[in-house]
Order: structure tokens, then C-alpha cells, then sequence
């Protein structure tokens, strides 16, 4: 029917249906707006599960915190957890990122309850990653811990300038805070043994928290298994993973935003050898991230996620009798526990064992006793539970037969000819493989579509005669170019650094980087002459690289000396260690350049840039500025170390080291 034959009442009528409808909708869409700019809008992240409910719920009176980057401190903190049942005490182990922290204050609701913190520092002292929001809220809070219970245990690398500050702030905040300190801190050093550190503060700590408690152990020392299995006979292999960190399938449908929980499958368009003699492989390697939506600046870092040597996975799977090919699911048998699975489930145990689990690295002492309860001659029992004691002889045979030499869990397992295990249960045991971290080696201005990687092959033989393998190292190495069109391709992800270029290019830059501590320099020195090119007024940019013959390993000489020979690097020093009767390391260049080295500091408010090994280079390094201030600058030691320490403070003094 037309309008026009409408009568007038039904047209009024029908006019203020609309006007009313018309009313009410803009009402509810301004309320809609309006209301979302007043109230929080509910989710996971604002107001996450309550841990203090879930205690109560569960009847736990231990709750084990970890701010973990390797998934050390997480395992340490799951070992605490399952101690706390032979002191008639229930424990979790916690990742501080899912719950609010703020609620720790009504941990004195439980009765006989307690917090532990398992926390590792990491970069230049700071939180990690999964911790870092309980940080800021410890360092912004003044609520009231009085009641509340605690003990830290801080895991630290004392090669590093920042010993375990994270640990040390966390039990120091608790204590201002009104916290109750049950034991005193612990830390642990990777430059040295962490575990032997764990272990013994452990052995003090539960004595310590029966005593405070006024509880005793109870004698049970039994295997407790935190997963069982459940095998998948008839299975949609669709719904079974193949490799990938989080969503299934992620690998076949790629979606951005790319992290560690979804990677990227960066094809690889360039692999090529960098060294032109010697019996080491160094290798440059580009990555295309042209579909990806990466962004990254130079000084960030790659993290890649490698896949174990297959002739050793094959080879677990025969000495233990077991069809790699078995589809299965480890699932905890703590129902109410967030980590529903070790690894991603449902798998198959052969993608375990290449993709998720560490089956190249020594395991540590938890893991030999656990499994020594499969062994069938009773000498190698005995060894076995030694090796996991604290007993002086104990860890001297753990020490010589596990550490030193070199054995992984093949070679345990070849080694102990009675050793069994049930497969499931290892992987049970064996910690996560984790993704390997490489400084960039180029500049987003200059190469906004590929990531560049500089590393070095690592493969020697062990003292048991055996072949070792970086596992990353070398399956980077086998990510061959071909000329058939065929590209293999790296999971990866970019994690953002500090290590950054002035935010004024006429700042002097002074970068020092032997061996493949080259690679953000490479990035930096890019960036520094597309800056130029742009008409910026670009200080001083200044290199200090070595190597061990100059005719075998002078990384990027070509393109080193170009820049060079167009102005863009000012000065490229290079100490060939091996060139000559005496070494010449990085460190001797610097001091044979003093003068000009702190007038460029002192005068020029030049940037420091430290890029390599941190046992040794980074602290002799550290010690040739420390002697150029004292030489040079006229301060006293003391005077000296301050002022690199404020210079880092400043952001002046930057490093980017490993050990």
C-alpha cells in the first residue's frame, strides 16, 4: 500500500512510533557510550580468578609464586608445591600474571598459610615478563601484609651487574609491606650451580617452616605424579598438535598479532657461511617477515622456537621401546589447576619430544630421582638417588657424571641399561624446550620486510666421546635455500629491548662487540647511515670488533669497511686475538684509545653500547673504562665505578650480554 493512502490518524500514529523508537534508541546508545567510558567493562585481565577463593576452595594453605623467563623458577616452584605434602601441608605453584595480587593481604584469612616466591631476574635487573605486574603493584602499594607469611627464593646470574634484583626487592617490599619473614632469602646463581642452590636453601627452608608452623615432616618421600595419562585411540588427527606453541593449527591459518603464545613462520630467504676459514660456522641469516605485521627497531631481538635433532628423538623412542606415533594427553590430576597440560595436548609423543620438550640439555637432580624408581639393578638405584642427594659425595657425582660430562637424557638412558621409565612420565619430567634469543642484525629503516641473524654453529665432542649440538644452532644451520622454490621457515616472534640507538643521532655512539656480538651493531650502524642520507647531523659512530684470525672470522668485513670508507663508521677497531704471539682482545683497543675514548664520554655525552659474552668480555671491558676514568678522567676507583654506574642509570652505558 502507498502512503498516500494512509488516512491522517494512522500517519500521526505511525510518525510517533518512530519519533518514540528514535527517542529510545539514541537514549540507549548515549547510556551504551556514556557507561562505557564510566565503568570498567569486565574481563579475564581486570578481575582475575581469585587465588585466595581457589585456596579455601581446595583446601591449600601454600601457595608458591614464580616470575620465570626460562621456566626454571616455575619448575622450582612446582617442586615446592609438591614438598609442602610431606609437611602436612597443601601447596600450588602460581603464576602471578593470572590472579590479582593484590588480594595477598587476605592470605591471613587461611589459617597456617604462607607464600613463597620463586623469582628470577632478567635483562638489566628487571622482573620477567610474567611478573612484571605484580612488580609495579608491589613497588605502587602500601597495603597492609601484616599476618601475612612469606620466603623468596631468587634465581640470579652473578655474572650479570643486577644480581638477583628482582628477588632481593621482592622480599625486601614484603618485609616493609608488615609481610611475616618464615625464612631468610635465597639466591641462586646460574654462573655457578642454581640448582645446588635451590637444593640447599631448600633443605633449610622446610625445617624452618615446621618449626614456625609447629608441624612435622611425615616421613613420606613417594613419587607423586602430577599428570596421568590418557591415550587417544580414535582421534580427528586435525585436533591433535603438531607443533604449535598455543591456538591449534595456528601454523597452518596464520592470524597477527604474532608472540610467544603465536608465532610466526618466517620463511628463510638467506643463509650464508660469514667465516672464510677456521673449523667454526658462523652464519647470517635473513628471515622474511614481509606478511607478518612485525614491526621491530634495531637492538630488538628475535626469539626463535627450534625443533629437537630427530635421529635422537627416534633414538629415545627405541631404546624405550614406544611408538613416537602414539597420539596421547598428559592431564593434571589437579582439577582446579590453571596448567591443565605440561605441553600443548593432545599431541603425539614424538612431537613432544621434538617440539616441546628439552631433550638435549642435562637434567637436573629432581629428575634422576624420580626416575630412578624405574631402574632394575639396585647399584644403579643407588647412584641414581646420590646424584640427587645433598651429600657432599652426591653432588661430586653429579657434578663429574652428569655436568661435566655432558650427559643429556639419551645418554642416562644409554648409560643405565636398567633404567625404564614409562615414556609418558619423562615427558612428565623433562622442562620445556624454550625459545633461543638473538640480537637483530639490521635496521627496520633499512630492511622493514626481514629480520637478519648472526650466530654461531655450536657442535663439539663431549668427554664421554660423544658428538654434541647446539639444538638451535644447527637447526638453524639446516635451513638451507634451495633453488627449487622450496622455503623452510623459522617460528618466530620479536621481543622488544632497551638496547637502543640516542634519541638524538648527533650523540657519539662507542659500540663494542666481538664475535657475534656484532649483530645489533650491524643493525646500528644501517640506521646510522640512513639517518644520514636523510640529512641528519649524525655524531661519531664508532666500532670496536674482534676476532680470532683476520683472514678467517672478520665478520662482515665488506661491509664494515664500506661503511667506513663512506663515513658513516668513524673509527673500525679490530683485534685479531690470534693474529700474533700475545692475544689482543677488545678491551686492549679501548685502552690504547683512552684519551679520545673520555673526551667522547666526559665531554661529548657520548653512548656506550656493551654487546657479547658476559662472564668474561663485559667485565674486562668494564674494568678498561673503569681505568681510562681513573687514567685519564683523575678518579679514584670508587669515583670511577660510580660514574658507569650512573652513565647506565642515564641509559649511557647499555649491554645486551649472555653467558
Amino acid at each position: 500500500m502507498g502512503i498516500g493512502n494512509i488516512s491522517p490518524p494512522e500517519t500521526l500514529l505511525g510518525s510517533l512510533d518512530i519519533f518514540v523508537f528514535s527517542l529510545i534508541a539514541g537514549l540507549l546508545i548515549y547510556w551504551f557510550f556514556f557507561r562505557k567510558k564510566t565503568e570498567p567493562v569486565l574481563d579475564l585481565k581486570t578481575f582475575p580468578t581469585s587465588f585466595i577463593e581457589k585456596m579455601k576452595k581446595t583446601n591449600r594453605n601454600v601457595v608458591v609464586f614464580y616470575g620465570s623467563q626460562t621456566g626454571t623458577a616455575e619448575e622450582f616452584a612446582n617442586r615446592l608445591a609438591k614438598d609442602a605434602h610431606r609437611y602436612g601441608m597443601k601447596g600450588m605453584a602460581t603464576d602471578p600474571e593470572e590472579y590479582d595480587m593484590s588480594e595477598l593481604s587476605r592470605l591471613k584469612e587461611i589459617p597456617n598459610s604462607m607464600a613463597v616466591f620463586c623469582m628470577a631476574t632478567y635483562g638489566e635487573g628487571d622482573p620477567t615478563d610474567n611478573a612484571q605486574e605484580f612488580y609495579d603493584w608491589m613497588q605502587g602499594t602500601d597495603d597492609d601484609l601484616e599476618g601475612v607469611n612469606f620466603a623468596v627464593f631468587g634465581l640470579g646470574n652473578k655474572t650479570y651487574e643486577h644480581f638477583n634484583a628482582t628477588g632481593n626487592y621482592t622480599d625486601k617490599r614484603l618485609a616493609e609491606l608488615g609481610g611475616k619473614r618464615v625464612f631468610d632469602l635465597g639466591l641462586g646463581d646460574d654462573d655457578s650451580n642454581l640448582e645446588e642452590d635451590f637444593i640447599s636453601w631448600k633443605e633449610q627452608f622446610w625445617p624452618a617452616v615446621c618449626e614456625f608452623f609447629g608441624v612435622e615432616a611425615t616421613g613420606e618421600e613417594s613419587s607423586i605424579r602430577q599428570f596421568e595419562l590418557v591415550v587417544h585411540n580414535d582421534i580427528n588427527m586435525n585436533q591433535v598438535y603438531t607443533g604449535e606453541m598455543g591456538r591449534l593449527k595456528s601454523f597452518q591459518t596464520q592470524k597477527p598479532p604474532f608472540d610467544s603464545k603465536n608465532l610466526f613462520l618466517a620463511p628463510v630467504t638467506v643463509n650464508r657461511k660469514l667465516n672464510k676459514g677456521g673449523n667454526r660456522h658462523l652464519m647470517h641469516i635473513e628471515l622474511d617477515i614481509m606478511d607478518s605485521k612485525i614491526r621491530y627497531d634495531a637492538g630488538d631481538h628475535v626469539a626463535v622456537y627450534p625443533t629437537n635433532d630427530a635421529a635422537v628423538v627416534n633414538r629415545i623412542g627405541e631404546r624405550l621401546g614406544v611408538d613416537l606415533d602414539t597420539v596421547i594427553s598428559l592431564k593434571n590430576l589437579d582439577e582446579e589447576s590453571n596448567k591443565k597440560h605440561p605441553f600443548p595436548c593432545p599431541s603425539t609423543y614424538r612431537t613432544a619430544l621434538t617440539h616441546y620438550l628439552d631433550i638435549n640439555n642435562t637434567p637436573r637432580k629432581n629428575v634422576l630421582y624420580e626416575l630412578s624408581q624405574y631402574t632394575s639393578d639396585p647399584q644403579e638405584q643407588e647412584n641414581m638417588r646420590k646424584m640427587a642427594s645433598a651429600s657432599p659425595e652426591g653432588k661430586a657425582l653429579y657434578q663429574s657424571w652428569v655436568l661435566d660430562s655432558e650427559r643429556n637424557i639419551l645418554a642416562i638412558l644409554e648409560d643405565l641399561p636398567s633404567l625404564n621409565p614409562p615414556v609418558d612420565h619423562l615427558c612428565e619430567l623433562l622442562p620445556r624446550l624454550q625459545a633461543r634469543y638473538y640480537s637483530i642484525a639490521s635496521s627496520n629503516k633499512v630492511h622493514p620486510t626481514s629480520i637478519h641473524i648472526c650466530a654461531v654453529v655450536i657442535e663439539y665432542t663431549t668427554k664421554t666421546g660423544r658428538f654434541y649440538k647446539g639444538v638451535a644452532t644447527n637447526w638453524l644451520k639446516n635451513k638451507e635455500v634451495t633453488e627449487n622454490g622450496h622455503k623452510h621457515t623459522v617460528p618466530m616472534y620479536v621481543r622488544r629491548s632497551q638496547f637502543r640507538l640516542p634519541f638524538k643521532p648527533s650523540n657519539p655512539v662507542i659500540m663494542i662487540g666481538p664475535g657475534t656480538g656484532i649483530a645489533p651493531f650491524v643493525g646500528f650502524i644501517q640506521e646510522r647511515a640512513w639517518q644520514k642520507e636523510q640529512g641528519k647531523d649524525v655524531g661519531e659512530t664508532i666500532l670496536y670488533f674482534g676476532c680470532r684470525h683476520k683472514n678467517e672470522d672478520f665478520l662482515y668485513q665488506q661491509e664494515l669497511e664500506e661503511f667506513e670508507r663512506a663515513g658513516v663508521l668513524t673509527q673500525l677497531n679490530v683485534a685479531f686475538s690470534r693474529d700474533q704471539e700475545h692475544k689482543i682482545y677488545v678491551q686492549h683497543l679501548l685502552k690504547k684509545n683512552k684519551e679520545q675514548l673520555w673526551k667522547l664520554i666526559h665531554s661529548n655525552n657520548a653512548h656506550i653500547y656493551v654487546c657479547g659474552d658476559a662472564r668474561n668480555m663485559a667485565r674486562d671491558v668494564h674494568t678498561a673504562f673503569y681505568e681510562i676514568a681513573e687514567e685519564v678522567g683523575g678518579l679514584t676507583h670508587t669515583q670511577a665505578v660510580d660514574y658507569f654506574k650512573k652513565l647506565m642509570t642515564k641509559g649511557r652505558y647499555s649491554q645486551d650480554v649472555w653467558s
